[in-house]
């Protein structure tokens, strides 16, 4: 099997090397945005695909779930793909065949128990894009009356070259096999609960939501233990592997195990193109009709190049010179206190510009205000350009004109700058409201090719180049500043124990160690298992090594914009350089720290909280992640300065000691 330590992103690198911003010019755009907002539409109009290309995939729900790299250059059309490891993969596989075997213990019909079965509840892995939507899904769930007009508005069959390519694919061994282990499941699930109550024997005191918790995790226990479990984890990766044989095996590099790491293609020629499109959808698309046949769920990344041209800008003889990032969408998240994944840190990092997609016809949600504030406590606010995309729909007796509602949208923005202005200081707002008067864009019928003879089109061609010449600016840099900012060490110390604090304060609610709305148990052990067994340091929402690093990154970034005082006479605009020099060397440092407290060093930890079992065990669990892992991570103030507190506060203080020596700044020492 690949390690966990494999490098996808160098072996995509090796492949198709991204081109430098210097000296070659070219400009890396990293674009963010919640799911449905339009991030992906906004690509295919940068890079010029029409709607029936297909390529990247869109739709109203969640599509988007592995990074796409996309190189706008003069080149043959390539392409290098690269997927999940295999233990990444059987892990997911098994959650989802234990939340079938539960589904199917309290009785769900078959059909619900296979739904469950396909597809992983954070909709990362669907298998039912492998595998199918087996035999019988149609014959369960919801039952609505549509009066018979379904099929006035299921839209057109899409019968574009790439579907035709694929369609070809007999699954009805896989669909018997689904079917099989939907039985075998339900049988296997039942007994054990059964097994499980009657050894139970719970008192009559016994809060019954309390007994429910402890059977369903002694189910998932029980199950994983059995061979049955096992055979069928087997037997469904056996038809799962069976998908990559209906690729040439030249275009695959395998591990030594024969697990699948790398595809790469290469097309030349007047047909080039086309013969791209078809082949990368096996990869890429999420169209119902090749269910069954695609490995979209598998894949980790994807990273194209070729002569990707704009409708646009039809009259340009050359693709501008983009690289593009679009990733995973942010989600809806319930909560401001959001943080953005480590990923996604990463990539705004290694980004010369960062555009934030947000739906114009709606208030602006958590996860777009994560993103800036990110943006803004790493130093990196000038990267950011503001695309507000179905512009179209914003419409109202009080707007009548496009300047109006352009003011409609941005006046639901001073929300998210009044909230900074609290959080992380008035510089940071009005370093924000001077970047947002530069680079904010509204844009219109994004889901068409864009003309100028539509009203759609000219509204959006306009911000589109606009948003380009953004992009350029971007890569200017300011100059160094010589002024020294001087700080005080005991103020650094009051930021790092509030983040402490604050951090502990919002992780005891979520493991119910504290009072207020617990995440439930299965969450908890997903993410406890993606720490123990090294797949991630997230499950969905659940981020604790991202919070650790966001709490101290934006106490920090407070903590900059007061020093004591200045060693020269730098003016608003050079002070706010100077910190966001000071922010974005911090930022990266505290984010490897981070790492190596919550989830490097206490490694061992997180693999004897993910065994335990039995009654409590949740409990037990909980206490071992925030009474030992988180505590000991970072731990929070007490009246007399324990050990492990002293050693966290001197190892912040070691990171932001180096970023002043780098950067230009330092501790008061008198």
């Amino acid at each position: 099997m690949a390690s966990d330590t494999t490098d996808f992103i160098a072996i995509r690198e090796e492949v198709i090397p991204l081109p430098p911003s210097a000296p070659e010019g070219y400009r890396h755009v990293l674009l963010l945005g919640t799911t449905g907002a339009g991030k992906t539409t906004l690509v295919r109009q940068i890079i010029g695909t029409n709607p029936k290309e297909r390529f990247p995939s869109t739709s109203t729900a969640k599509t988007t779930i592995h990074d796409t790299e996309i190189v706008l250059d003069e080149g043959p059309w390539r392409a290098v793909v690269t997927f999940a490891p295999s233990q990444e993969v059987r892990g997911a596989l098994s959650e989802c065949i234990s939340a079938a075997a539960l589904e199917a213990s309290k009785g769900a019909d078959r059909a619900a128990v296979l739904r469950r079965l396909l597809t992983h509840v954070d909709q990362r892995f669907r298998f039912n894009y492998v595998l199918g939507n087996g035999p019988d899904l149609d014959t369960g769930g919801f039952d609505f009356d549509f009066g018979g007009e379904e099929d006035e508005i299921r839209g057109p069959v899409d019968d574009t070259p790439s579907t035709k390519a694929l369609r070809p694919l007999d699954i009805s061994h896989t669909n018997e096999v689904l079917a099989e282990v939907t039985e075998r499941l339900r049988v296997l699930a039942i007994s054990l609960r059964d097994q499980i109550t009657r050894d139970l024997e719970p008192e009559e005191s016994d809060d019954e939501h309390v007994i429910a918790e402890i059977v369903d995790d002694e189910m998932d226990r029980g199950l994983r233990e059995t061979e049955d479990f096992r055979e069928i984890v087997n037997d469904l990766m056996k038809e799962i592997e069976a998908r990559f044989d209906l690729i040439p095996s030249e275009k695959l590099r395998r591990t030594d195990a024969g697990w699948p790491v790398s595809w790469i293609g290469e097309w030349l020629g007047a047909t080039g193109r086309q013969q791209f499109l078809e082949e990368v959808s096996r990869f890429s698309s999420n169209q119902a009709s090749l269910f069954g046949c695609l490995l979209t769920p598998l894949v980790n990344g994807i990273r194209v190049a070729g002569r990707f041209l704009p409708s646009w800008m039809a009259s340009s003889p050359n693709p501008p010179k983009l690289v593009l990032f679009d990733g995973e969408g942010l989600g809806h998240t319930p909560t401001t206190s959001s943080s953005v994944s480590t990923r996604v840190s990463g990539n705004i990092r290694a980004s010369d510009a960062v555009v934030l997609v947000d739906n114009a016809a709606q208030p602006m949600l958590a996860a777009p205000m994560a993103v800036i504030r990110e943006l803004v406590t790493t130093g990196n606010v000038s990267k950011l350009i503001l695309a507000f995309t179905h512009f179209d729909n914003v419409e109202g007796p009080n707007l009548p004109n496009l300047k109006a509602r352009a003011n409609h949208v941005l006046a639901s923005a001073d929300n998210v700058l009044a909230s900074l202005s609290g959080d992380l200081g008035p510089s940071s707002e009005q370093a924000l409201r001077r970047r947002i008067k530069k680079a904010c864009f509204f844009l219109a019928g994004l889901n068409a090719p864009l003309s100028g003879k539509t009203a759609e089109g000219r509204i959006t061609v306009p911000q589109l180049r606009g948003l380009m010449r953004a992009v350029d600016l971007v890569m200017e840099r300011p100059e160094p500043v010589d002024a020294l900012p001087v700080y005080d060490q005991l103020n650094l110390m009051r930021a790092t124990q509030a983040a402490s604090e604050v951090f502990h304060r919002d992780w005891r609610v979520r493991l119910g160690l504290a009072g207020g709305d617990k995440e439930h148990w299965t969450r908890i052990k997903a993410l406890n298992r993606r720490f123990a067994e090294g797949w991630s340091d997230e499950y969905d929402n659940l981020r604790p090594v991202a919070d650790l690093a966001r709490e101290l990154r934006e106490r920090i970034h407070r903590f900059l914009q007061n020093p004591l005082r200045w060693e020269g006479q730098p003016s608003d605009e050079e002070a706010q350089v100077k910190w966001d020099e000071l922010a974005g060397n911090i930022s990266e440092r505290i984010l490897k720290l981070a790492t190596r407290r919550i989830q490097t060093e206490p490694y061992g930890k997180w693999t004897d909280a993910y065994r335990e079992r039995g009654s409590g065990s949740t409990f037990r669990r909980a206490k071992t992640i925030g009474d030992e892992i988180f505590s000991e991570g970072a731990p929070m103030s007490t009246a007399s300065v324990s050990p492990d507190e002293r050693e966290f506060l001197q190892d912040v203080t070691d990171e932001v000691e180096s970023a002043f020596r780098e950067i230009g700044a330092k501790f008061a020492t008198d």
